[in-house]
């Protein structure tokens, strides 16, 4: 089952980090702006996101088996779209449509966390999950260098492809179903009857916006570290993969250790702890700001890294803690505030914020006024297994 899991949750890391080496060709080779290049990784978010609204409900109805074959059979389709485009827009467009595909698989991972790991330990389970994406941002930008230099970066796009049809082939064959026979499924796909008892719990609304701020941390470094270390510092595209590599395999470390925190310490205090650390790392980047040198963006973005495990897996577990009869609808939910509602905070900071140093060292220090109100009564009771 694990096994099962961690394919279906790589597809959308992989979208994103094999092809950063290639941005900056591509951009040429399309003829657009290197800053709109940046947005094939925010819609590709926010189409992930914002999908899950429908993807969650049609998990609970028809099952989390379907709803990841078709989810790989459309990122494969969109990957081939992609390799095929000749302008941003029609490379935007075939984005837009991965990440619907992706969000399927991705719900259905964590519907299946919930069937069958339970409450208790789908935090943990989450944590583990986590670890193993984090080997894509360590594999794939490695990859995606070779593959543009050596095949040109539509490469980047076939190679995504032939990952889908391999998985799919592979889970069609193996994956089990486990939607609960309980599970509430009748209704109108889309309906706020059918969202309300999950975004109406005070649990789910705030663990869920941890996830959204510890995410937009994430990705305002992912949209800000070609600009920073290839443009503006000169990094030839090895040295940015070896940065980003370094990054990657700090953050597998910390996703694998978060799931023992979370045992021993429990989900709140681990959860806090997280949160403490990425305020520390906020600290440190506003502290060197003007140093040219790498280390001045990465070396925040590593302490950071290890806060983001412990709070991803903390606030994920917690937030899915109560909705064992809706887990497809509530797993939609989160990861439609993860996704797209970090999307739009880095896409909202990154017009009022001057420079990408700026603007993660904001999305670092937005993690500070939930820390303080952990340190409160109703901050315990917000992170209460039941």
């Amino acid at each position: 089952m694990l096994l099962l899991l961690i394919l279906l949750v790589l597809f959308s890391p992989l979208a994103i980090d094999i092809y950063l080496p290639a941005i900056p060709l591509m951009a040429e080779s399309l003829g657009a702006p290197l800053l709109s290049m940046q947005a094939t990784i925010t819609g590709f978010l926010f189409s992930m996101g914002l999908g899950q609204l429908l993807a969650g409900p049609l998990a609970d109805r028809y099952g989390r088996r379907p709803v990841a074959l078709w989810g790989m059979f459309i990122y494969g389709l969109s990957a081939l779209l992609a390799a095929h485009a000749g302008s941003l827009e029609a490379l935007m467009a075939a984005r837009i449509l991965q990440g619907l595909g992706a969000c399927a698989t991705s719900v259905a991972a964590f519907s299946v966390v919930r069937d069958s790991y339970g409450p208790s330990k789908s935090g943990q389970m989450i944590s583990y999950l986590n670890g193993a994406i984090c080997f894509i941002p360590a594999l794939a930008p490695l990859l995606g260098g070779w593959l543009t230099t050596r095949f040109h970066w539509e490469a980047n796009f076939w190679f995504m492809a032939g990952y889908a049809a391999l998985v799919g082939g592979w889970l069609w064959w193996r994956m089990p179903e486990t939607r609960p026979t309980e599970t509430h499924s009748e209704g109108a796909l889309i309906a706020w009857a059918r969202y309300r008892p999950v975004i109406g719990d005070p649990r789910f609304v705030f663990n869920a916006s941890l996830c959204m701020l510890a995410m937009a941390v994430i990705l305002a470094y992912v949209t800000a570290a070609p600009v920073q270390l290839m443009v503006t510092l000169g990094l030839d595209m090895a040295g940015f993969s070896h940065w980003f590599t370094a990054n990657a395999v700090l953050n597998i470390l910390a996703c694998f250790m978060a799931p023992r925190l979370i045992g021993r310490f429990g989900p709140r205090r681990t959860l806090r702890a997280g949160l403490l650390v990425i305020s520390l790392s906020a600290l440190l980047l506003s502290l060197l700001q003007g140093m040219a040198t790498p280390l001045a963006m990465m070396g925040p973005v590593f302490i950071s890294s290890i806060g983001f495990a412990m709070v991803l897996g903390s606030a994920a577990g917690l937030a899915l803690a109560p909705f064992g009869h809706c887990a497809g609808t509530a797993s939609a939910l989160l990861g439609l505030l993860q996704m797209s509602g970090a999307g739009a905070l880095v896409g909202l900071s990154g017009v009022l914020v001057a420079t990408p140093l700026q603007q993660l060292e904001l999305h670092m220090w937005l993690l500070l006024p939930p820390l303080l109100l952990l340190l409160t009564r109703r901050g315990r009771r917000l992170c209460a297994l039941n």
